[in-house]
């Protein structure tokens, strides 16, 4: 009988799974639409941008044939999104050379910057959650959530400009603009990053401890808590083995959510501080009228903020308590 109860939850976990998963596809294929139809939609021509605004019509529309933009809408997003499929993005109409291979060389960075960012944010975010939660209603609580607050409020810009005048012109600490190079040093290129790293960090511990704390909070207010509480079991136990287990799931959510910001955040935050990343290859790719590469871009950070969407998702279909003792 525990078995076929056991084969049942895991049937409906898988089901539930393979929902969000072709969910998650759906949204893909409509995003991919949106983009392409925002791309059009953009003032300017590429060809004209290319050639300048010295060029002779005949020889825009020569160019505009050569790049395939003289043909039908649909045809042209069926193309690209084939040669999306198929890891062939198409060739970059400013670059003149395949769009894999420039995203190629800034993607690692952009992936090392959001590396760095989540491996400060997370422990600072989850310490500052569960402290507060263990202080509820205390000074500390109440400080930690002023602290919060007033950092989700502030723009990321606002708070890069900031970060420029006190370390770099007052303090004199760290470079203004971010310096990161392949044959830098690791010091060195955590100094040179230490700028952009910071930024990010600041509403992404903001916003995953506020959420840390609600979920933590939610649990404490259960019965089961309260039991463990008058058999004396000491409140860091409580915290670590009654509460985390069962809150680990509205937490990974708060987690996947604040580190999707860094995919919105990385482009104000590379953009200001020139870091040679995949957020400020899509502005220049906007600025030059480069479309694949724009709508490779795009469809990037669209397709790495869904899977962090469906990896919170499985987690807590997983960590479902009813899907587990069925």
């Amino acid at each position: 009988m525990a078995g076929a109860s056991s084969r049942s939850g895991m049937s409906a976990a898988l089901t539930l799974i393979g929902k969000r998963f072709a969910s998650s596809l759906l949204t893909l294929l409509l995003v991919s639409m949106t983009i392409f139809v925002i791309a059009q939609l953009l003032p300017g021509d590429a060809a004209q941008e290319a050639l300048g605004q010295s060029a002779t019509p005949e020889q825009v529309a020569a160019l505009r044939h050569e790049m395939g933009l003289d043909r039908p809408a649909h045809v042209r997003y069926v193309s690209w999104l084939g040669g999306m499929l198929t890891g062939d993005p198409g060739q970059s109409m400013v670059a003149n050379m395949p769009v894999g291979e420039v995203i190629e060389e800034r993607l690692p960075n952009s992936l090392l910057l959001a590396a760095l960012a989540a491996m400060v944010a997370i422990p600072v975010a989850l310490s500052i959650g569960i402290g507060s939660a263990m202080n509820r209603g205390g000074r500390i609580d109440r400080a930690l959530n002023v602290v919060t607050l007033a950092m989700v409020a502030v723009p990321e810009f606002l708070v890069a400009t900031i970060a420029v005048l006190i370390f770099s012109v007052k303090l004199r600490w760290l470079p203004s603009i971010a310096l990161a190079s392949s044959d830098m040093g690791w010091g060195e290129y955590l100094r040179g990053v230490a700028m952009p790293v910071l930024t990010l960090c600041v509403i992404v511990i903001a916003q995953m401890a506020r959420m840390t704390r609600a979920a933590v909070i939610d649990q404490m207010d259960r019965p089961y808590v309260e039991m463990a509480v008058l058999k004396g079991v000491a409140p860091v136990r409580v915290i670590l083995r009654h509460i985390m287990p069962n809150a680990i799931a509205p937490i990974v959510n708060a987690m996947a959510l604040s580190l999707s910001y860094l995919l919105g955040g990385a482009v104000i935050v590379e953009t200001i501080f020139n870091y040679p990343g995949l957020a400020s290859l899509m502005v220049n790719a906007v600025t030059s009228r480069d479309m694949p590469l724009l709508q490779a871009c795009a469809m990037i950070f669209c397709a790495a903020y869904l899977i962090l969407m469906l990896i919170a998702d499985v987690t807590a279909i997983l960590a479902n308590p009813r899907l587990r003792s069925q």
